[in-house]
């Protein structure tokens, strides 16, 4: 654990969890308590990363194995570490990033066969960083999956592989977080958007 607080903040969730809103929400508080706050997502957060993020979230469902979508989404974690997150960092900034490896354990790890082995291998060996804190967004698949689809977007690849998958990734999040409770802390995302927010804010604030 960081012993100047929880400076590295990750959002989790199913998609439409309302997380992406959550975290501008988070970011905009954080400021108006007089923090330095770098924003910034997953699969993404630097160019190259970028690049990365239109390979794996766009086209057929079955464009990609599970374990290539492995290799292609720590590629792009190891660049956006290097380039944005600790840079970043060691400026004293607070990092709120929209998915991180968790996402990788869920969606590649445990959803599609029993790869979550090499997820972590792989993460020890290129990234050898976890979040200080990590909150995850928790919600009706169901719910997140019809949110999700109502955005229209073109970066719909893992919502297309429906509502079973969805129903896989929350339940290997919420084992996640009980694996993990000195970095999760899990929220109720099925609330009002503004009382979501503030059980994110006292969650990061406890931690700050």
């Amino acid at each position: 654990m960081n012993t100047s607080g929880a400076r590295f903040i990750t959002l989790e969730g199913v998609d439409g969890s309302g997380k992406s809103t959550q975290a501008k929400a988070l970011k905009q508080a954080l400021e108006a308590e007089g923090h330095d706050v770098l924003l910034t997502r997953e699969p993404g957060g630097s160019p190259g990363a970028e690049e990365i993020r239109s390979l794996v979230l766009e086209g057929d469902p079955q464009r990609w194995s599970a374990e290539t979508e492995i290799l292609l989404f720590t590629a792009a974690r190891r660049d956006h570490l290097e380039r944005t997150i600790q840079p970043a960092l060691d400026a004293g900034k607070v990092v709120i990033s929209d998915r991180f490896v968790d996402s990788t354990r869920v969606y590649q790890g445990l959803s599609r066969g029993d790869l979550r082995e090499i997820v972590d291998r792989l993460h020890a060996l290129m990234i050898g960083r976890e979040a200080d804190l990590t909150l995850l967004f928790d919600m009706d698949p169901a719910i997140g999956l019809a949110r999700a689809k109502a955005r229209k977007t073109q970066e719909e690849r893992f919502e297309d592989m429906g509502l079973e998958m969805q129903q896989a990734m929350r339940k290997g999040f919420l084992n996640l977080a009980m694996s993990f409770p000195e970095r999760f802390v899990v929220i109720d995302a099925g609330r009002a958007i503004d009382e979501v927010a503030a059980s994110a804010l006292d969650a990061v604030k406890a931690r700050l």
